[in-house]
């Protein structure tokens, strides 16, 4: 068998893992929003390409598209962090055959190139070529044009698999992508275009004849960062199936939490949860990124002028609030979905369980409050506005996202992080989490416009202050309704394991 057959049937495999999937059935709901989503961000290229193509062409400049790339590829970045996972679901039972080591870390990586999702560009990669040579550039220059940008989209494809793998090993790598987009933009931000590295190498091969030669750079590169992908992810992927560790040091203390025993068994659950933290390396990654990019989303918006239209800057004080909980709570109860017979045996349980997490994601709401204090002393964020944002977010937005611990019911894995199982959800489980993150939003801009900023701001605050106040009433209702549903659950949990 070559590679070629190897590959298309792994991607069978794949297909048919999903179709056999106990939630597939169920998800056709989100299959209908999924594609939705695909158009409307297919029409948001097609646009941003025709007004690049149709800048382009006033100017006279057909390789501008390269120099507006780094921008459109931080995004590109970002966006990868909320849809891509690192690959590798299905390597586990491969890597058991008589195969080579690297060949089904290659095929996925060749997977991850012609994904769907890298395709999506060309919507808009080729009205700017359409545009430019309706303007006189000639038909090579073009394909050059779009050639090299459409490299550079894999290489940053390969580049987010690269860091996405590294900082799962370690925060400390975020230092990496930090400097490598500050060499880039900071010259562009400080007015010193063209003279940063990326810009200054640009322009050398701006003109069409050798834009050829930049294109043969570039694959260089990509075929360099696809060979170092296919190193390390084997590398890590290996020593997660293996169990190879660290030896550990020498313990020298246990933390005990002793200050939570007076909340009685709520405060035995707190324990839990922040030893889940501690210890599992899944749910502490999850956690760790969240306030990450809670951290560099409040000082993009405290140091920079990016965002300073009213309507953006309430957007993104709400989400600085809410990404914890939007991060973790979506997938509530599925880490208990290891030892979920062991929470069954005593009554209420579970409800306790529920009430702990509660009190622990409002706790943790003080630490966006500190981190945007920049943003107050700035004058980007109102005091008022944050503790409106602070009480939408502990009162409505986690009484939306707790509706989920009634309907999920995939095992998230502790410790695996690449070889973990893929957690497919429900139509009414992506619906719920869409209300969650835009319904909020959508309400505070209506009473915004309506009735002005600072009565907004009141009214959200009694509201989220209501909702908070209320928690043990819904908290026992999504018990009980839990408690319907506890036998289908259990058995999803047992089958996900």
């Amino acid at each position: 068998m070559n590679r070629l057959q190897l590959y298309r049937l792994i991607r069978k495999h794949a297909n048919l893992g999903i179709k056999r999937h106990p939630a597939f059935d169920q998800n056709v709901v989100a299959k209908v929003m999924m594609y939705i989503g695909a158009a409307v961000m297919a029409a948001y290229m097609i646009f941003i390409g025709s007004m690049l193509g149709k800048l382009a062409a006033d100017d006279d400049e057909p390789a501008m598209l390269l120099l507006v790339m780094p921008f459109l590829l931080l995004l590109d970045f970002l966006f990868r962090f909320i849809g891509q996972q690192t690959p590798m679901l299905f390597v586990k039972p491969y890597l058991l055959m008589p195969l080579q080591r690297n060949t089904v870390i290659e095929c996925y990586l060749i997977d991850l190139l012609f994904s769907g999702y890298n395709l999506l560009w060309l919507c808009l990669f080729v009205p700017y070529a359409i545009i430019i040579f309706a303007a006189g550039t000639s038909f090579m220059a073009c394909l050059a044009v779009v050639t090299a940008a459409m490299i550079m989209l894999l290489i940053n494809s390969q580049w987010y698999l690269l860091v996405r793998t590294l900082i799962g090993r370690s925060l400390l790598w975020w230092a990496l992508p930090l400097f490598v987009y500050a060499a880039i933009l900071l010259p562009l931000v400080f007015d010193l275009l063209p003279s940063g590295i990326f810009y200054s190498f640009t322009f050398y091969f701006y003109e069409a004849p050798k834009l050829w030669f930049l294109v043969l750079i570039f694959l260089v590169v990509l075929a360099a960062m696809f060979f170092l992908n296919r190193a390390l992810q084997f590398r890590f992927v290996y020593e997660e199936l293996s169990r190879e560790q660290k030896k550990p040091a020498a313990l020298k203390s246990v933390s005990q939490f002793t200050f939570l025993e007076k909340f009685g068994l709520a405060g035995e659950f707190l324990k839990l949860e922040l030893k889940s933290i501690m210890r599992n390396k899944a749910i502490r990654s999850r956690v760790s990124m969240s306030l990450m990019m809670m951290i560099m989303l409040c000082a993009l918006i405290s140091f920079t002028d990016v965002y300073d239209q009213k309507l953006m800057l309430v957007f993104w004080c709400f989400y600085c609030f809410s990404i914890y909980g939007v991060t973790t709570l979506t997938k509530i109860m599925a880490p208990e979905g290891n030892y979920i017979d062991f929470l069954m045996t005593q009554h209420e349980n579970i409800l306790m369980l529920l009430r702990a997490k509660y009190l622990f994601h409002v706790a943790i709401l003080i630490v966006p409050l500190i981190v945007m204090i920049p943003a107050v002393v700035q004058e980007k964020f109102s005091l008022l506005m944050m503790l409106a944002c602070m009480a939408i977010t502990s009162g409505p937005v986690y009484a939306i996202l707790f509706q989920l611990a009634i309907y999920n019911k995939q095992t998230l894995p502790l410790d695996q992080k690449i070889t973990g199982k893929n957690n497919m959800e429900s139509g009414i489980q992506l619906v719920i989490e869409l209300t969650a993150m835009f319904l909020p939003l959508v309400i505070m801009s209506i009473l915004m416009f309506c009735l002005g900023d600072e009565l907004a701001y009141i009214i959200i605050i009694i509201l989220g202050l209501a909702v908070t106040a209320a928690h043990p009433y819904w908290l026992r209702n999504v018990y009980r309704r839990m408690m319907k549903r506890k036998y289908v659950n259990m058995e999803g949990f047992h089958a996900s394991r």
